[in-house]
């Protein structure tokens, strides 16, 4: 590999860890490509347009000459706005009339890619891009300031891939993931709460309650290295048609971490010792990323006009609780965190276009159906995610012989999600009941430069 070469990948590893993470379906990100993007990843495992078929079907490399470098930044812009029909402390009291605005944040991510062909039948692939994340942010006077306030999650994937091509019709590859992962989880506690239960609930410090004047905010942050693999097939029914499929396996992190408090004077004013409720501590923790497997059909119509489908299933029955342990005296008497998930595996549906306007202009077009995995019962505010419609438009320009640039825009179309949170389920006492709806939309805009040589 030339000096050259190298000096790219490596700013590269910096430039994706400079990343904010997404407000997703879930909360995987599929943007991993522009010019799949377009299409609104119909093509997905079976496009193989360009290097960034190392993170949707590797074996698609094996239809890339020489070699290739592709670097993309996709701006993710999210709305999600919270409107409250009830929001009330274990006591029935009220918990402010704040509903906390925009709770998403623009995220930028990045994605880079390199491919070789290194003979005939074999290629080398590395891609290095953020496939899951979260940022929702919240004021910390909001009704909801108990359920969440900072919900964080970066990931950055680095995903060397190699590719086979056992003859004219058939190719597979096989590729391993290192993925690092760096949660900021943070909240509210309702200190009148903690003092009201502390004195033995006298009906003198019933007021003290949810007072935003005694709230401590506790913030969480982890992080952890962990390994998966991935796998890609692709075959050739003709030089017109060809089909393909792609698993990703799931990946375990066992995140450890701190968390520390902020507790307000008031709080201590009213009982010193209840500082020591809130300790800095360890902690740890084990989320499951979840497998995936998508299998894709591309067929070339006509010289101009190109056809896709894509049909994408993710295992996010994996992720069943979010459990924050505390390794020292707990926090506020608790030993543990719990937050109840228990999601559902989800499907996503796709569809789309490519035409051949000139020799240099490419045009792309796509509409998919991404099913969500949170019931109404289960979805928090940190990721308060409902199905997504999306209506996505592409352009390729071949700006030189061995250069392109592709750009895309994608609108997300989302149904308002319930919130259905009470007080009276045990891992709620503390955070109140909260009822409402999420207004929600995603806008997407990309771009991605190609060279070849």
């Amino acid at each position: 590999m030339s000096l050259r070469l190298k000096s790219v990948i490596m700013s590269m590893f910096l430039f994706v860890g400079l990343a904010s993470s997404a407000f997703a379906s879930g909360f995987a990100i599929i943007e991993q490509s522009v010019s799949g993007l377009g299409n609104a990843y119909a093509g997905g495992s079976a496009s193989a347009e360009d290097a960034t078929t190392i993170f949707f079907n590797p074996a698609g490399m094996t239809r890339l000459e020489g070699q290739q470098v592709v670097a993309g930044a996709h701006v993710i812009i999210p709305k999600t706005e919270f409107d409250a029909e009830t929001a009330s402390n274990l006591l029935g009291g009220s918990l402010g009339s704040n509903d906390g605005g925009n709770g998403g944040v623009t995220a930028f991510v990045p994605n880079f890619y390199y491919s070789n062909k290194l003979s005939d039948k074999f290629s080398f692939g590395l891609g290095i891009s953020a496939p899951f994340g979260l940022t929702t942010d919240y004021p910390k006077s909001w009704v909801g300031r108990y359920h969440a306030i900072e919900s964080d999650v970066l990931t950055i994937n680095i995903n060397p891939a190699i590719a086979y091509q056992v003859n004219q019709q058939l190719s597979v590859a096989a590729g391993v993931s290192a993925q690092y992962i760096d949660v900021t989880l943070s909240s509210m506690v309702d200190g009148g709460l903690v003092a009201f239960s502390a004195a033995g609930s006298p009906p003198a410090l019933i007021p003290l309650v949810s007072d935003p004047q005694y709230d401590v905010f506790v913030e969480n942050t982890a992080d952890d290295w962990g390994y998966g693999f991935n796998l890609g097939l692709l075959y050739e029914f003709s030089a017109a048609t060809r089909l393909g499929f792609a698993y990703r396996s799931e990946i375990k992190h066992k995140l450890e971490g701190k968390v520390k408090s902020a507790v307000p004077a008031a709080l201590t004013g009213l009982n010193p010792a209840l500082a020591g409720a809130f300790q800095r501590q360890d902690i740890n923790g084990t989320v499951t990323l979840p497998a995936s497997a998508s299998l894709s059909i591309y067929h070339q119509l006509s010289e101009k006009l190109a056809l896709m489908a894509d049909l994408t299933w993710t295992e996010w029955s994996s992720f069943d609780e979010l459990v924050i342990k505390f390794e020292g005296a707990g926090i506020a008497g608790q030993s543990n965190s719990t937050t109840t998930e228990n999601w559902d595996d989800s499907w996503r549906y796709s569809l789309g276009a490519s035409y051949q306007a000139t020799d240099a202009l490419l045009l792309r077009a796509g509409v998919a159906f991404d099913e969500t995995p949170i019931s109404d019962k289960y979805r928090t505010p940190r990721i308060p995610g409902e199905d997504r419609y999306w209506v996505s438009l592409g352009a390729g320009y071949q700006l030189r012989e061995n250069m392109t640039i592709d750009c895309a825009y994608t609108h997300l179309f989302i149904p308002d999600s319930k919130l259905e949170k009470s007080a009276t389920d045990a891992e709620d006492r503390a955070r109140g009941t909260l009822i409402g709806e999420y207004e929600n939309r995603i806008d997407i805009v990309s771009v991605q430069l190609s060279y070849r040589f």
